[in-house]
């Protein structure tokens, strides 16, 4: 049986570096000498490193992240008020194994979704399940199911995940029915998994996302206990951004505007 031949059994059998690499791998172990178990040796450690490295793969694409910054691009000089000490604490994920629940409060701009999403990347990246979901977007997705049995399901794909990252709770107000389903995803979580919450409006104001909830006593109850409150308070990072980007556009303009003026 020649290599060609002998590749996809291997890519079944599930041994993917030996099915990619094994002209190679054959090639250097006939160089090196290598005995049968030195051989045997290396295919399990390689094995073992492609088995991990196509798991944090699967679990960085399975937590939704789509675009955004990693954490080293944060400038912490520009919150007027960030416990930056405690925020990096969190990336040691000890919060997950409790669990325990992560609130960002704080305006829009200030760096929120920033942290949600790094710390779903790292809590992947260290071997958790994690899902990062705009809270008008999952709602939406509950809602619109029209059976027990696909809400069930849905519900499911919310609470499983070992740490769930909702984004953007208070930016829009919801219905009853939606205050109800985010009442299950947070009381199916409760204690079984850690999940982080970034919202614009303080906890007392609540009762506008969510008018004339029944269910929002309890919510708050199971969200906050064991949780951490981290408030952030400063302008938009995102409106200095786009006015340093108009600044340097205007700049640009004028020495261009200066260069015709001089020109014979």
């Amino acid at each position: 049986m020649d290599m060609n031949e002998l590749s996809p059994m291997l890519d079944r059998l599930g041994l993917n570096y030996l099915a990619k690499n094994l002209p190679d791998f054959v090639a250097r172990m006939t160089k090196n000498k290598a005995s049968a178990q030195e051989m045997v040796e290396e295919i399990s450690r390689r094995e073992t490193e492609e088995r991990q490295r196509r798991g944090v793969v699967r679990r960085v694409g399975g937590a939704k992240l789509g675009r955004y910054r990693p954490l080293a691009d944060f400038d912490w000089n520009w919150p007027k008020k960030i416990d930056r000490v405690r925020i990096e604490e969190l990336f040691q994920l000890a919060f997950i194994a409790e669990p325990a629940n992560v609130i960002l409060v704080g305006p829009s701009g200030v760096g929120k979704t920033m942290i949600a999403k790094n710390l779903a990347y790292h809590a992947a990246v260290a071997g958790h399940s994690a899902l990062f979901v705009e809270a008008s977007e999952m709602l939406a997705d509950l809602e619109q199911q029209d059976s027990p049995r696909s809400l069930k399901t849905r519900l499911c794909h919310y609470t499983k995940p070992n740490l769930l990252c909702i984004d953007e709770v208070g930016y829009l107000s919801y219905s009853g029915r939606a205050a109800d389903l985010m009442f299950q995803v947070v009381s199916k979580r409760y204690e079984k998994g850690a999940t982080v919450i970034s919202t614009n409006v303080a906890f007392k104001d609540w009762s506008q996302i969510f008018p004339g909830a029944a269910c929002m006593v309890a919510m708050l109850d199971r969200l906050t206990h064991r949780a951490e409150i981290l408030p952030i308070e400063g302008e938009s990072y995102r409106l200095r951004e786009a006015s340093s980007r108009k600044k340097k556009a205007r700049g640009a303009t004028t020495n261009q505007n200066n260069k015709l003026e001089v020109s014979p």
